[in-house]
């Protein structure tokens, strides 16, 4: 009996006709994909020929495809709508401060790629601050700019706090619908997620001990910011069950509010099985000047500072432990130095630095914190006791101590008496007001001129004080005048920006105009410090104009 052979497309016994069109057309398509990855010169279409006409073949037959794969597709049942957006009920913008918003928003990073600025501001570093003044005033974001701003927010995470308190509810409702905009989930406590009234007992016990993490976490912020004790209370509740990494992201939440009541649950915590728990609870008891730990800490550190009488001027002599005993380890020293430490210097340091500085001027003779910061130190020790005293300064927020180790703005580049790095100074200013810090940093810059400035300037507030504002101003005209790089103060430039007092635009009409050059001047400089000029007083006014429209009624 003849037999005839089935066709290609027929499926074969057993399989069914969908299944045997879904395995096709899948592996027809798996084969034009790797076609095109490949190139039509290296691998030609099926059914086609080698040549010119290979590309147009291969797009043709994934045309073909295309609608057949399409065309096998049964509907779907459609997805549930979601929820509604919530309501905001805070007020919106003004109609001139929202269309200067869309216009910050327009102005993305990279769409002047490779062009100067010229004199044109830069209008996304003005962002931050457009949204700082907006939150202060209680404005609510247009909905029609919500999808920009959290775009914008995306790509910046310095922009993210600001961002998503302007947004507001619906920034938590629309990261639910895009993944792109997660990010706004994770940053916020909880996930987004309702907190409960720390006055329902009940809810707080059940989401405590049932939430996810975040949640948790959310949870005792909140409770720790309104009623410490309750916080505290809560926490050690369950903390026997506790996961390592959980204890440690728990216990930093108790430096809000962080008092003499939290000492016993902090001791007990520096028996901790973790490492960084015991670090952490240890950190937070010498930030406690009458915590035993405190005590136990200036005993140690006082047997290793001594003023030397035998001298013809005082000297502080250090002898630094010879070991790291048990208990000094248990009160939170590392044992292990990092490296290019030495073992002796490392655990001193670390005595110094959680001892309470008050213990200092008994037990070196009665002398106040200048005093003591101006003796001299024996054995080169200097160093490390006075960056140890920089880091208990900053740790205890003693502005008396921040300021003996600062010493006058005037003194040597090298810094204060105490100081060892900038970075040192830039954290101790941070102990000090606003006028104080602002005042300090424009003497410094009187002494020094700006190229030792620019992270001291990072910590004074916005708008700079006037005689910060002046300071900077006049460094800035001096630098012009003497024909130095502009390019070396384009941070600083950047800064003033966004942080002089528009008020100080008037003063720097004068310097927008092209300098006379001096013989040893930088080619081209004065054109570029006029540039820098004009863009700084252009800046300077569109953030007046900013503000303006942000207060209209």
């Amino acid at each position: 009996m003849n037999r005839t052979s089935a066709p290609a497309d027929t499926p074969a016994p057993g399989v069914s006709a969908s299944a045997h069109t879904s395995t096709s057309t899948s592996g027809a398509w798996e084969e034009l994909v790797t076609t095109a990855l490949l190139g039509t010169e290296r691998r030609t279409p099926p059914g086609s020929v080698p040549g010119r006409e290979a590309p147009v073949a291969l797009l043709d037959a994934a045309a073909v495809e295309t609608v057949r794969r399409r065309a096998g597709l049964r509907p779907a049942r459609a997805a549930e709508r979601p929820e509604a957006a919530p309501e905001d009920p805070r007020p919106y913008l003004p109609a001139a401060a929202a269309r200067r918003l869309a216009l910050l928003l327009a102005d993305r990073p990279g769409a002047g790629a490779g062009r100067s600025r010229g004199t044109a501001p830069d209008l996304m570093e003005l962002l931050p601050q457009w949204l700082a003044r907006a939150n202060m005033r209680g404005f609510a974001a247009p909905p029609e700019v919500l999808p920009a701003l959290l775009d914008a927010a995306r790509g910046r995470t310095d922009l993210r706090p600001a961002a998503l308190t302007f947004a507001g509810p619906r920034a938590m409702w629309l990261a639910r619908l895009n993944p792109d905009w997660r990010f706004a989930l994770r940053a916020a406590p909880g996930g987004g997620a309702a907190v409960p009234d720390p006055g329902d007992t009940e809810k707080v016990r059940e989401l405590w001990q049932e939430g996810l993490f975040a949640e948790r976490v959310a949870l005792l912020a909140t409770i720790r910011a309104r009623v410490p004790a309750a916080a505290r209370e809560l926490l050690a509740s369950t903390w026997s069950t506790e996961r390592a990494e959980d204890r440690l992201m728990f216990l930093d939440s108790l430096r809000t509010g962080l008092g003499p009541d939290d000492e016993p649950f902090l001791e007990q915590a520096l028996a901790d099985r973790s490492r960084n728990v015991r670090a952490t609870a240890a950190e937070l008891l010498s930030a406690l000047p009458g915590s035993a730990l405190a005590g136990r800490m200036a005993v140690r550190a006082g047997a290793c500072v001594t003023v030397d009488r035998m001298r013809e001027i005082p000297t502080i002599a250090v002898e630094a432990p010879h070991e790291c005993d048990p208990s000094m380890e248990r009160d939170g020293v590392v044992t292990k130095p990092p490296a290019g430490r030495g073992e002796r210097s490392w655990w001193f340091g670390q005595l110094v630095e959680a001892a309470p500085l008050g213990t200092w001027p008994g037990r070196l003779g009665g002398r106040t914190p200048q005093q003591i910061v101006a003796l001299p130190v024996a054995d080169d020790w200097q160093g490390e006791l006075h960056a140890a005293w920089c880091r208990a300064a900053v740790r205890q927020r003693d502005a008396e101590w921040a300021r003996a180790l600062l010493g006058t703005p005037s003194a040597p580049e090298a810094g204060g008496p105490g100081a060892v790095s900038l970075a040192e100074r830039a954290k101790l200013l941070g102990t000090l007001g606003p006028a104080e810090r602002a005042e300090w940093v424009a003497g410094f810059i009187a002494a020094h001129g700006l190229s030792e400035a620019f992270q001291l300037l990072g910590v004074c507030a916005v708008p700079w004080a006037g005689p910060l504002g002046r300071a900077v101003v006049d460094a800035l005209n001096i630098a012009r005048d003497a024909g130095s790089y502009p390019w070396s103060f384009s941070g600083v430039m950047g800064l003033a920006e966004r942080c002089l007092d528009p008020g100080e635009a008037v003063r720097l009409d004068a310097l927008m105009a092209v300098p006379d050059e001096p013989e040893d001047a930088s080619p081209g400089a004065g054109g570029y410090w006029a540039e820098a000029f004009q863009r700084l007083v252009t800046t300077l006014r569109l953030r007046a104009t900013m503000a303006a429209e942000l207060a209209a009624e």
